[in-house]
């Protein structure tokens, strides 16, 4: 089969837009942590980025896409992209072997982004890259493998869409992890840590719900009706959650908007596995459970007095989790011939369960393991002082003026 232009040509935009999610996270980060802590957490975002992206060329890429070991992991035959060129690739004969190959790297780099939330204000730079480097290689690659790159996962029939599973639940349930290894930051529960500027969050949260539309549609790796509908119904389950957080809150309190785009990227969360095999009717359900279900989640781990301010594991964790089973729920035959448990398939809810509750476990037990390892023998967090200045100055050396 030829490469299609046009289908290459979404894909390049595709790739572009997904790329704008990940400073969308330090954006979104960024203006929840203290003023001094600013320029550090949109730091975090781009180092993710380039470390990733060069990771990915180097061994990622061919972890989780060349063959198959044991169902687990994928092999070293594609290291340093050898035999991903210009051609036709086998993972979509439609577009150029590197173009996918770039495609799937947005996404690797995106989810490291998400896991520095459970690293906010604290954590030392050096020790963050090598951690990075390990988590990605460690924790993302398999996860990816078992669910695109042929192995258990996708052995079994688990649907992952656009990466509930792979980039979700791995990064929240990450962040979780890594935020009790590291612990809380010097003050918390004593001190208000409000977050400093609200509508640089509400900007992040602009960016990923503008790059999500390439996350999702784009997964259909196609220009296509399924891309039609993987765009409409994630942004139906995006409105829905940004509906349902803000009404909850308001119920408690205040109308937040900090609340109301939280509840949009737990729709958009929890949609991302399920876009390619839900109705845009389903969507809403989807959405609003996950506003109401994160939601809670974030006013436990609150009650809990947990240092995991930026809140990756109540939104991208829990609404990753939700998003896995819904898929397994209302996946209807009509959108992409896949049946969920609404259509009497209730073998498609098991799958998908078992495959969602392997990656919690994994994702939360490697990542710890890591975190210890790291903390042990290089320290994860600033000393005192340094976190009492700010990581702006202490690990960059630079700082607001305005």
């Amino acid at each position: 089969m030829a490469i299609d232009t046009g289908t290459t040509a979404w894909l390049l935009i595709a790739t572009a837009l997904v790329m704008l999610m990940t400073p969308g996270v330090g954006f979104f980060y960024g203006g929840l942590v203290r003023k001094k802590n600013f320029i550090s957490m949109i730091a975090l975002s781009f180092i993710a980025f380039a470390l990733v992206s060069i990771q990915w060329v180097f061994i990622g890429y061919s972890l989780v896409f060349s063959g198959d070991t044991g169902g687990f992991i994928g092999n070293l035959s594609n290291l340093g992209l050898e035999g991903v060129g210009m051609e036709a690739g086998p993972y979509s004969p439609a577009i150029p072997g590197l173009l996918y190959m770039a495609f799937q790297m947005v996404f690797a780099t995106v989810t490291m982004a998400i896991i520095t939330s459970g690293l906010a204000e604290r954590v030392k730079l050096s020790s963050f890259i090598v951690f990075a480097a390990l988590w990605t290689t460690l924790v993302y690659d398999p996860l990816a493998h078992w669910v695109w790159g042929g192995g258990w996962a996708q052995q079994m029939g688990a649907l992952d869409f656009a990466g509930g599973t792979v980039v979700h639940i791995s990064s929240g349930f990450g962040a979780l992890a890594i935020a009790l290894v590291i612990g809380a930051r010097s003050g918390y529960g004593k001190y208000m840590m409000e977050p400093h500027n609200i509508p640089m969050t509400l900007l992040g949260a602009a960016l990923l719900w503008f790059g999500w539309f390439g996350f999702n549609a784009g997964s259909a790796l196609a220009a296509n009706g399924l891309a039609a509908n993987a765009f409409v119904v994630t942004n139906t389950a995006a409105a829905a959650g940004a509906l349902a957080w803000l009404f909850a809150s308001w119920y408690h309190g205040k109308p937040s908007s900090l609340g109301m785009v939280s509840g949009g990227i737990a729709g958009l969360v929890a949609i991302t596995p399920a876009c390619g095999y839900v109705t845009p009717l389903a969507s809403i359900v989807i959405g609003v459970t996950a506003g109401l279900i994160c939601y809670g989640a974030m006013l436990f781990r609150m009650r809990k007095n947990l240092d995991e301010s930026c809140d990756a594991w109540a939104i991208h964790g829990v609404g990753g989790l939700w998003g896995a089973l819904a898929t397994g729920i209302f996946a209807a035959a009509a959108v992409n011939g896949a049946s969920g448990l609404l259509e009497g398939n209730v073998h498609q809810f098991v799958v998908n369960a078992i495959c969602a509750l392997a990656a919690l476990i994994y994702a939360f037990g490697v990542t710890y393991i890591l975190a210890w390892l790291v903390n042990k023998f290089m320290g994860l967090r600033v000393s005192e002082d340094e976190e009492y200045v700010g990581l702006d100055i202490s690990q960059h050396g630079e700082r607001i003026n305005a």
